[in-house]
């Protein structure tokens, strides 16, 4: 006979959550992701004004409760600027609530 597989750690118990159905993916962060193109041309001004927005607003972000980081990507080959938010998934609920 089979060994059914064991039962999935649940948040209540302090075990870290799973994602997959056999219960063997933990995770114990979770992250936001906010990606925007930007244009080369102008002398790539909205890439400067894109850094400025994430500036204004990196203090905010890392005052978020549960965070452990906050990063930045530019790729000058698409042309992206990422800010990935990384909350600790046990309190990212809260967050999520507040429609980021």
């Amino acid at each position: 006979a089979a060994v059914p597989p064991p039962p999935a750690p649940s948040r209540a118990s302090g075990d870290m959550p799973t994602i997959d159905e056999q219960a063997k993916v933990e995770f114990h962060t979770i992250a936001r992701e906010w990606r925007c193109k930007w244009a080369a041309d102008a002398g790539k001004i909205a890439l400067t004004k894109a850094q400025e927005v994430l500036d204004k607003h990196l203090d905010q972000l890392k005052a978020i409760h549960g965070c452990s980081g906050v990063q930045r990507i530019v790729c000058g080959g698409c042309l992206d600027f990422k800010v990935i938010v990384s909350i600790n998934a046990s309190v990212f609920a809260e967050w999520e609530g507040k429609q980021f």
